[in-house]
Parts: structure tokens; C-alpha cells; sequence
């Protein structure tokens, strides 16, 4: 299920995770060749993806969100 970007925090291993609109988190690495992402590199590229979908298995799933949506 889509979801979109709110924001985003680091996690205890200094990695960016993006906070879906859900409720949910979700890793967004740039580590190709997996998983190409270099807007994640930058502040700019973030705020850039503010608001586009990523698919939230959590969602599928039916799991509880990670934080209160206000």
C-alpha cells in the first residue's frame, strides 16, 4: 500500500529512515546496487521526496503504526 513521506529521522545506526504518513517507518538507503536512492544522500534530496509514495509493507500487514499520526 502507498504511502506517502512526512519526514524523516536517523536511527541508533545512523541510517535515514522516513516517516510515512501511516504511522509507519521505513529505511530509505541509498546502497546500490540494491537499492538506488542518492536522494537520501542530501537535505535537499529529502525534503525533495516530502509527500511521494513509497509502499508500506507494514500497512499490507495490518501492523501498528511506529508513532501517533497527530
Amino acid at each position: 500500500m502507498n504511502k506517502a513521506i512526512a519526514d524523516y529521522h536517523k536511527d541508533e545506526e545512523n541510517h535515514w529512515v522516513a516517516r510515512l504518513n501511516c504511522g509507519h517507518f521505513q529505511h530509505v538507503r541509498h546502497n546500490p546496487p540494491w537499492t538506488n536512492r542518492p536522494w537520501v544522500i542530501t537535505l535537499e534530496g529529502r525534503q525533495a521526496m516530502i509527500g511521494q509514495e513509497l509502499n508500506c509493507k507494514k500497512c499490507d500487514e495490518g501492523a501498528e503504526p511506529d508513532y501517533k499520526v497527530l
